[in-house]
């Protein structure tokens, strides 16, 4: 990513507060064939990792495994939380160069190839995780057998983040009234609203002014 340093989100638990809220996940591999990027949802693993480290644990279909050369050598995994335009009306009449707000992190790691039952106990924790909201949650025990089957076109992984670098770029470089200019366009109507966005810009804003009243 761009080196924008007063961006730089460098606490652990709020890369992996990113990961539980946006588990849909980019994998970049550069291989002998050349990159090769597939999209897949990734949890983090809370049970193989330390207070500061991150694990993630995912699946690819086959033949992903392969294209990806996975276990071989270092991967590239991308992260996407809330991003946005924003526009320079809602910004003083000087200001008028538009930017675009995101919270966004890049994980790297080498893969380790699950076993079958491992990677089966995996693609539960999946479906569990996603299914938890629904009014009535289906598990893979629902048919166990048959969910094995499928299990067998997909190869498990887990990947210890060796390291990251990771952006929470939401207009820190402007003044307060002007950031509640932007998050109040943000929660409007428009064409560019982004409740999401907005929700992020507030937490980190109120974060910086309680370091700043510590101080």
């Amino acid at each position: 990513m761009r080196h924008t340093p007063h961006f730089l989100m460098t606490d652990v638990d709020e890369v992996r507060r990113l990961i539980d809220a946006h588990p849909w996940a980019t994998i970049v591999s550069h291989t002998a064939a050349g990159l090769v990027a597939s999209h897949y949802p990734v949890l983090l693993d809370r049970t193989a990792s330390t207070d500061d480290e991150i694990v993630l644990v995912s699946h690819v279909g086959r033949p992903d495994e392969v294209a990806h050369e996975l276990g071989r050598h270092e991967v590239l995994v991308v992260f996407q939380g809330p991003h946005g335009y924003v526009s320079p009306a809602w910004y003083p009449p000087e200001q008028f160069v538009p930017t675009w707000n995101h919270v966004t992190a890049h994980c790297w790691g080498t893969p380790e190839i699950l076993s079958d039952e491992e990677n089966f106990r995996v693609l539960g924790e999946l479906v569990d995780h996603f299914e938890r909201v629904m009014p009535e949650p289906v598990s893979l025990e629902v048919d166990e057998q048959t969910a094995r089957r499928a299990a067998k076109g997909t190869v498990g992984i887990r990947i210890r983040v060796a390291r990251f670098d990771a952006r929470a770029k939401l207009s820190q470089n402007k003044a307060p009234d002007v950031v509640e200019r932007i998050i109040a366009g943000l929660r409007g109507d428009g064409p560019y609203a982004s409740p999401a966005l907005a929700d992020e810009m507030e937490r980190a804003h109120a974060v910086r002014a309680d370091g700043q009243e510590a101080r």
